[in-house]
């Protein structure tokens, strides 16, 4: 036994043995790291393509994507290529451009609808319009008020005959549709503030968007966005008028002309 392990201990102390078992050693390492290499570049992944020509601003659904096979190294020499169907899915094609037939998806061309310039007129339902609420960064609470929330619009309006002031909740439970700046670019996109607001964009019946309007042109009337926490959003109560007072405060002052 001891002859054995003098002899095991001769042959890894020999320095011709260290040399080729590190040669043996480095060899296997170069090999298998180099298969690796070559199998991770070549392993095929799949990303979706455009079934038929999209135009200009369409809705990309599930039923117009297919899906195809490209070697992974070939989808990453591609920083814009889409290679989840999760981000081309209910998303829009640019509005400056088409995708043709049997593409691949590219980011720069496909949209969120929150991103397309006419997003706050998308999909709006009859008897609906836009109305455009100007707002600052004080009056969003610091672009705390995001897209997608209900909010309560509330009102403050100078009660002449009694010298007091007036302030109640005007509009129950709204949604807002999209929050913009000055130059009409979408803020507050997936939670991030990017911007300085200037107008908060609300799809409302049009009697309300009569009532809204006409607050505008009265002058001692000031609407004011008021936030809610997420059950108040959850909820999605009926979006309503609140105060019949302030309401009437504001059409005694307005003349509505029909022909």
């Amino acid at each position: 036994m001891g002859n054995q392990l003098t002899g095991l201990k001769k042959f890894f102390t020999n320095k011709n043995t260290v040399t080729f078992v590190c040669v043996i050693l480095g060899v296997l390492v170069l090999y298998f790291g180099y298969n690796f290499r070559v199998n991770k570049a070549t392993d095929p992944i799949r990303v979706p393509y455009a079934k038929k020509e999209l135009t200009k601003k369409s809705k990309i659904t599930a039923d117009l994507i297919g899906y195809t096979t490209v070697p992974r190294s070939l989808a990453n020499t591609s920083k814009t290529l889409i290679k989840s169907e999760k981000e081309v899915i209910d998303h829009y094609v640019s509005y400056s451009t088409n995708i043709p037939q049997n593409s691949y998806f590219y980011s720069d061309v496909v949209m969120t609808e929150e991103q397309m310039p006419d997003y706050a007129f998308i999909n709006m339902k009859d008897g609906y319009t836009v109305y455009s609420l100007k707002v600052t960064m004080a009056t969003t609470y610091a672009n705390k008020i995001f897209p997608n929330t209900y909010i309560d619009l509330y009102a403050k309006a100078d009660d002449k005959s009694s010298g007091k002031i007036m302030f109640g909740r005007l509009i129950e439970s709204i949604k807002v549709k999209a929050v913009k700046d000055d130059r009409g670019n979408a803020l507050l996109e997936n939670g991030v503030n990017n911007g300085t607001p200037s107008a908060m964009l609300f799809e409302v019946p049009d009697d309300l968007f009569d009532l809204l309007k006409k607050a505008e042109f009265v002058d001692d009337v000031e609407i004011i966005p008021v936030p809610r926490n997420a059950a108040y959003t959850a909820q999605q109560g009926e979006t309503t008028v609140d105060n019949e007072t302030i309401k009437q405060h504001i059409l005694n002052q307005c003349v509505t002309i029909t022909e």
